[in-house]
């Protein structure tokens, strides 16, 4: 729906003061804009969200790829996840050097990506304002929202973008607005292929999109267009392609695909409360740091109700546009060509959502991890504004008849909830950001203890290794040994093959847990002499020679 002005009269009378121009919705937009690229920069700036080891290892992707000693395609370790995010901070390591700051510059200029692709889907699709209030939502972010948008912890941060900008792309080319379509096209194609590397988990957004282009161009696309989209599609899928025809078979995409989707899923009750009634809220940034408080969940019953009337509604306007009622009414052809766009786009956003959020309430996840596995519906604020319209439209004229009051009062209700909730959650990340920045703080402490004791090489647990090695340039290296004091989860196998060629190696582990117990009785069995200190959050054992461990 396009909304504008009535037009200026041609002259003002002198004696008549002009009026200054009322905020636009764009400017407004633009504003709020900003202000969420500010707050991300600032939680950046701070150490915020908390690195991880999984980010240590896309950090480490990157010091390799702008030293030029490997170019891998995927996250080290596994054969999915492309390693997109590494390429992109790349240059920057090269230009400065690693580290944190570094590596998250790009998931912020993603992150400022996606907010112009939804303000500009918004509006196209719904009205001006909307899209201005649907930027502010976005600028809020919770500890949950923030972690997807700015850790470079493999696919998270790009994948919004790349879905918003899929759909934009859609329906800009369904309405003929753009001017080079070719060159849209091609753009469409890129983006599509390198998703099906990247990460799979904004596959529902790229088919609708991708159904969505091909009812707004139908045989357009047999021509120019349809050529440029197929040399991006090409040259998007090199990697993966490239991938698949050098793997070994258990390596190939497929096979990878059916390993992680053949996981024996929990209990129904289990799946749909950490999949739908506790996973909406959480996932979409309504709760705090790692919690949901029970009246929270009110978001996880009211979104897939918004979420079914939405679609509801995208039918029901395709059905009254359907082309018998078109029947002598050739003016009338652009207008309503322009109208099954946008309502097909409508229902692109709630098919896609819909099959994200059923995927993920099937799997495993959201049944055994569901506070962290909520990521998984990162790509459902694509479909914010489809989840919300039905209310928008509800509270944005008072009915005229008094039956319908109740509804727009509902609706009016619900959208400042909804606007509270975001807003509550935000607030409390910030509250909470000295706690969170602990595990930072512990990090360095212990960086410092390794030094005063010499220790370049030490075994940990997996959490532990990977963001001392990209924290100290890899000037500290490390094996991951498990709770059972065997090898575990490896991503890198240079460093656990060094660090087992070493003659001063020490055990690194988080305090008080079942692993540091287990290293300290066993060391106890051999007989060798032990140098055991302690700093915040950890235990440090040192052998004064080697003891067996990890265990063959």
């Amino acid at each position: 729906m396009v909304i504008t002005d009535r037009p200026a009269p041609d002259s003002v009378p002198v004696d008549v003061p002009a009026r200054r121009p009322a905020l636009s919705p764009g400017r407004a937009a633009l504003a709020l804009g900003a202000l969420g690229v500010g707050y991300r920069l600032a939680m950046l700036l701070a150490g915020l969200p908390p690195t991880n080891s999984d980010e240590a290892v896309t950090g480490l992707v990157a010091t390799h790829v702008a030293q030029g000693r490997e170019f891998p395609l995927f996250f080290y370790g596994q054969y999915y996840m492309g390693a997109l995010e590494a390429y992109l901070a790349a240059p920057l390591f090269a230009l400065g050097g690693p580290g944190l700051v570094a590596l998250r510059l790009p998931n912020l200029l993603l992150y400022a990506l996606f907010l112009v692709a939804m303000w500009q889907l918004t509006r196209r699709l719904y009205h001006p304002w909307f899209a201005t209030a649907v930027v502010g939502l976005l600028a809020l972010g919770s500890d949950r929202i923030l972690k997807n948008q700015l850790i470079a912890g493999g696919g998270y941060p790009e994948m919004n973008p790349a879905g918003a900008l899929l759909v934009l792309l859609a329906v800009l080319l369904g309405l003929r607005a753009v001017r080079r379509r070719a060159l849209a096209c091609a753009a469409f194609g890129l983006v599509a292929g390198l998703t099906l590397w990247d990460d799979w988990l904004v596959l529902p957004y790229v088919a609708a999109a991708g159904a969505l282009l091909l009812a707004g161009l139908g045989r357009d696309l047999v021509g120019r267009c349809g050529a440029a989209l197929a040399a991006g599609l090409v040259v998007g899928l090199l990697p993966i392609v490239a991938h698949n025809l050098t793997a070994a078979p258990e390596h190939r995409s497929l096979a990878v695909y059916r390993q992680l989707s053949g996981s024996t899923p929990g209990a129904w009750a289990d799946r749909l409360h950490g999949g739908v009634l506790f996973g909406l809220p959480i996932g979409t940034g309504f709760c705090a740091p790692g919690r949901c408080a029970g009246w929270q969940l009110w978001w996880g019953v009211v979104a897939p109700t918004l979420l079914l009337v939405a679609g509801l509604l995208a039918l029901r306007a395709l059905w009254a546009l359907r082309p018998r009622q078109l029947d002598g009414l050739p003016d009338r052809l652009d207008a309503v060509r322009a109208g099954r766009i946008r309502q097909g786009g409508r229902l692109a956003l709630v098919g896609a959502a819909a099959a994200s959020l059923a995927a993920y309430a099937g799997s495993a996840a959201a049944a055994d991890t569901p506070v962290e596995s909520s990521r998984y519906l990162s790509c459902l604020l694509i479909s914010l504004p489809a989840l919300l319209w039905p209310l928008w439209s509800a509270a944005r004229t008072h009915p005229a008849r008094r039956r319908r009051a109740g509804l727009w009062l509902a609706a009016r209700a619900a959208l400042a909830a909804v606007a509270a909730s975001a807003l509550l959650a935000t607030g409390t990340l910030i509250a909470e950001a000295g706690t969170l920045t602990r595990a930072d703080d512990q990090r360095q402490g212990l960086v410092a203890a390794l030094d005063r004791l010499g220790v370049q090489h030490f075994y940990a647990d997996y959490w532990t290794c990977y963001p001392i090695v990209f924290a100290t340039r890899e000037r500290l290296l490390c094996g991951v040994i498990r709770d059972d004091l065997r090898a575990g989860w490896n991503r890198y196998p240079a460093y656990p093959a060094r660090v087992a060629r070493a003659d001063r190696v020490a055990y690194v582990v988080p305090a008080g847990t079942a692993l540091s117990r287990a290293v300290a009785d066993r060391l106890a069995t051999t007989g060798t002499p032990v140098t055991r200190t302690s700093v915040p959050g950890y235990d440090i054992h040192l052998p004064a020679a080697p003891v067996g461990l990890p265990l063959s």
